[in-house]
């Protein structure tokens, strides 16, 4: 019988030179469709340029405008307005913005002080309202005002410091206070400062995290009373 027909090899150059042409083929195909991708982002560009300068312009609008509300904002609360309490409570002052209202309750011998600030008009007391500021000073025992909020120091949802404020550093009989921060209540976040003044206490604090500058910047930099 004849002997088979080996299969057909196509000579080595010939395999090389095959190769060769897959990879330019492969190279132009991906060239084209890179050509293609630029080409339709140009034409976009291009067609779509003077609204897209449009909505860049109007963006950059807002971002001026809310810079110069916050500005303005600032501006307004100068020159600010200070809050002096009798002799009987400490001769508490502080400063606060003249953009805030204030009901201040004097009359209780319980509570010498029981205060309520808030930008434009101060909400009814009993609402549940987070208050820009609220000023307490009460007859209870600064060490069971402290020890209340044991529990939620321990949960890590409160954090407590030893707190002097600023103005009353170095002076004669002020005893070191307490500031929380964190979750005062269930429903409202901020920070308070706990601080023995003669036999009562006070209790200053912001209700929410919104007016901290105010509450660091003016009011605790501000405060003042006679220990």
């Amino acid at each position: 019988m004849d002997p088979q027909p080996s299969a057909y090899l196509p000579p080595k150059s010939s395999r090389k030179s095959l190769a060769a042409i897959i990879v330019l083929a492969v190279l132009l195909v991906a060239s084209l469709v890179f050509g293609y991708s630029s080409y339709t982002k140009g034409q976009d560009y291009k067609n779509n340029s003077d609204e897209k300068s449009a909505v860049a312009v109007e963006a950059a609008k807002k971002a001026q405008a809310a810079e110069l509300q916050v500005s303005y904002d600032e501006q307004s609360k100068n020159p600010y307005k200070t809050y002096q309490s009798s002799a009987v409570a400490g001769s508490l002052t502080f400063s606060y913005p003249k953009t805030w209202s204030a009901y201040v309750d004097e009359t209780s011998t319980a509570q010498l002080i029981n205060g309520y600030f808030y930008p434009g008009q101060v909400p009814g007391v009993q609402s549940p309202t987070a208050f820009a500021l609220r000023v307490e000073m009460v007859s209870t025992d600064y060490s069971q005002i402290v020890a209340q909020y044991a529990a939620q120091i321990k949960k890590g949802t409160l954090t407590a410091t030893a707190y002097v404020p600023p103005k009353m550093v170095g002076v004669a009989n002020v005893q070191t206070g307490t500031r929380f921060d964190g979750a005062l209540d269930k429903s409202k976040t901020g920070s308070m400062v706990v601080i023995k003044v003669r036999d009562k206490t006070l209790k200053i604090s912001t209700e929410s995290n919104n007016f901290l500058p105010d509450f660091n910047g003016t009011i605790l930099a501000s405060l003042k009373f006679s220990p």
